[in-house]
């Protein structure tokens, strides 16, 4: 029976980073790394059977340290990357690499679930992608749709294009962009574009958002002061390819059009406290998540800007059209943006929220006191937006 209700799992440790496992779509399942200084770090594998509305999980030993960053292969379930600390020479550097579940990672732990907890299997090492003069490692972006060969860093001021090969054990950097200017200048987080054939990525650093041709490693737009403070997070819709989603330290999440970056489309000024995390839902892109440090995840209706304004599908030529159209015709009206829901299950900072990749009406969050809470979007809005 499907309910509306929350489901909710404590990992019993700090946690910040999660992921949806991109390449399963069939089962409901994300992927949570730890951040623990006194234990072995850890990555939860958590499967929703929605069925029964419980939370199964398995754990695996990340023991190169705290995990900031998590990412899941789009072509492998068994792949995946991390950014985390580990400490050398008694200073703290951040790395990347990327990891292999274990083959048999899933048998005989639902059976008894207090097996894996008691003596985890660990991740394989496949290789890492440090690159030491290119410094510490914020995150990894895999290519969005892609076989699972090509990946992006991001470390200090440098954004370094990966080629994986022989089954993800070796990786070459094929091509590199610097961010130049004054100061110390640092990429914060960035999304790789799943549009124009997957040749252009958004990145954050400081307040500002810049747009690069991968084909070329040249930027090609900046918007300077995009938010007041640090921006946190980016995002771009799945189905308008210049639509871009940024939040940050300023407490908004704002939509821009890359092509013309003076102004954002539309600022939303729902949260309390910084915003870490913004997403787009893969199908229905006027469905969006942010969480932030005011503990709570926020889902919106920004229809007005998505690929549906008029509760069906139109393109972006016949939006530009707009002037002929007949205004007596009320079903002409774009529908009105709201706040669908605000979820309060969480009692510390909310640093993540993903979608699940198998089951479009379900997302999952995370605080930093390791709570992970499972929602869906609310039915009567489904039913709305389907029928």
């Amino acid at each position: 029976m499907e309910d509306d209700a929350p489901v909710i799992y404590g990992l019993e440790f700090q946690a910040r980073a999660l992921t949806a496992q991109t390449a399963e779509t069939d089962a409901i399942r994300f992927l949570v790394g730890t951040q623990s200084l006194r234990f072995d770090n850890q990555i939860h594998i958590i499967d929703f059977d929605d069925e029964n509305n419980i939370i199964n999980k398995n754990v695996l030993l990340h023991q190169a340290g705290e995990i900031w960053n998590i990412g899941a292969s789009p072509a492998d379930k068994a792949v995946l990357t991390t950014c985390y600390n580990k400490t050398s020479d008694s200073r703290v550097v951040s790395c990347a690499a990327v990891w292999r579940m274990p083959s048999d990672w899933e048998t005989g732990s639902h059976e008894s679930p207090d097996d894996s907890a008691h003596n985890p299997q660990t991740l394989e090492l496949l290789c890492n992608l440090d690159d030491s003069t290119h410094g510490n490692a914020a995150c990894v972006l895999w290519e969005p749709m892609g076989d699972g060969k090509r990946v992006i860093s991001l470390a200090d001021n440098h954004a370094l294009l990966w080629d994986l090969q022989e089954s993800s054990t070796k990786a070459t950097v094929s091509s590199t962009a610097t961010l130049e200017g004054k100061g110390q200048l640092k990429f914060t987080s960035g999304k790789w574009s799943p549009h124009h054939n997957c040749s252009q990525l958004a990145t954050a650093n400081d307040t500002a958002i810049r747009g690069w041709d991968l084909r070329t490693m040249s930027q090609m737009y900046c918007i300077e002061n995009a938010h007041g403070q640090l921006v946190r997070d980016l995002d771009f819709n799945p189905n308008r390819q210049y639509y871009l989603a940024s939040c940050g330290d300023d407490c908004k999440v704002k939509f821009w059009d890359v092509r013309n970056v003076q102004e954002p489309v539309k600022t939303l000024e729902e949260h309390s406290h910084w915003v870490w995390s913004v997403r787009y839902n893969h199908s229905h892109d006027q469905l969006v998540l942010t969480a932030s440090s005011d503990s709570r995840l926020i889902l919106s209706n920004m229809v007005s800007i998505s690929s549906e304004p008029f509760g069906h599908l139109v393109d972006d030529d016949d939006l530009s059209e707009g002037e002929d159209n007949n205004h007596d015709d009320k079903s002409k009206e774009p529908l009105k943006d709201s706040v669908v829901s605000t979820y309060e299950e969480h009692e510390d900072s909310v640093y993540a929220a993903e979608w699940s990749s198998a089951d479009p009406w379900l997302f999952a969050s995370l605080s930093y006191d390791g709570r992970l809470v499972i929602n869906r979007v609310p039915r009567a809005l489904k039913y709305r937006i389907l029928l």
